[in-house]
């Protein structure tokens, strides 16, 4: 039987690559406004909610919680099924954590049965890439177990580059001082983060203007890039669809042959990068 595979809305993932995943609820408010995000980015208003950010309304994000996890696993573990999970960073969620919990209290309570927690190290593609993975895994037939090997082998080699429009985004969830963000603003300043090996968001590179900020992530490909045949490249923007383009045609000119999958960047990581988020996710050597 195959395994069945777990993500959730943090993956940023469209219709087209959902075949085979299961995907979690993620929830935010939007000025106290409670929000559920089912994780089909086709269907999210990409505009809207960045527009409202532009525009100074506050967003929170919630984890996912243990609870959520047992409910949704153990009718799947009773009828004869292994899990396996793509998380979120462990290092930028708790989400993670609370999965794993679930998971040695599951594997306790049916000791037949396998679940296993990838922790993805990244967000948006960085965990959808995996969750893609694991269900083409299953489909093909290979065991759980097996299959939670290659996956967790294949963490350091999904590379997540981006960057952002507005520094007092990263300030208000602490990757950047107020100094940092204040002075960056003045000055045109726009930092190329990462997930790094440790899954924590850092800063490899400053340039100054949203053009260099382009170019640097490109840039970043073709450093990184891995020449296999089964390369994915994903774009997500902040409500920057022309940015997200012209990134696109950067990275195709290293690469004709490779398709892009361009989308807007969903909203529960989103909230923490604000709009003109505009992030390279691909395989590669390292992070």
């Amino acid at each position: 039987m195959p395994f069945a595979v777990f993500a959730d809305g943090s993956a940023n993932l469209p219709k087209k690559m959902l075949d085979g995943i299961t995907v979690l609820p993620c929830e935010y408010t939007l000025d106290g406004v409670p929000q559920i995000y089912w994780g089909d980015v086709d269907d999210f208003d990409g505009h809207t909610f960045y527009e409202g950010l532009r525009q100074g309304k506050a967003a929170k994000t919630s984890l996912l919680n243990t609870q959520l996890f047992l409910t949704h696993f153990t009718p799947l573990l009773q009828q004869g099924q292994d899990v396996i999970y793509v998380s979120m960073s462990s290092g930028i969620s708790g989400t993670c954590n609370a999965a794993r919990i679930a998971a040695q209290e599951l594997m306790e309570e049916y000791p037949e049965r396998f679940v296993h927690v990838v922790d993805s190290l990244g967000c948006g593609f960085g965990n959808g890439y995996l969750a893609v993975h694991a269900a083409e895994l299953s489909k093909s037939g290979i065991d759980a177990r097996e299959a939670a090997a290659i996956l967790d082998a294949e963490v350091p080699h999904v590379c997540q580059y981006f960057t952002v429009d507005d520094l007092n985004f990263l300030k208000r969830t602490g990757r950047v001082s107020g100094m940092t963000a204040k002075i960056g603003t003045v000055l045109n300043i726009k930092p190329v983060l990462y997930g790094d090996a440790s899954g924590h968001i850092v800063s490899c590179a400053k340039v100054r203007g949203r053009r260099q900020a382009i170019e640097a992530l490109a840039k970043k490909y073709e450093e990184k890039r891995l020449p296999i045949s089964e390369q994915k490249i994903c774009i997500s923007h902040g409500d920057c669809l022309a940015d997200a383009e012209l990134l696109s045609a950067l990275v195709r000119e290293i690469t004709p042959e490779v398709p892009v999958t361009i989308c807007q960047h969903e909203p529960f990581s989103g909230t923490h990068v604000g709009p003109g988020m505009l992030g390279l996710f691909f395989y590669g050597k390292e992070r």
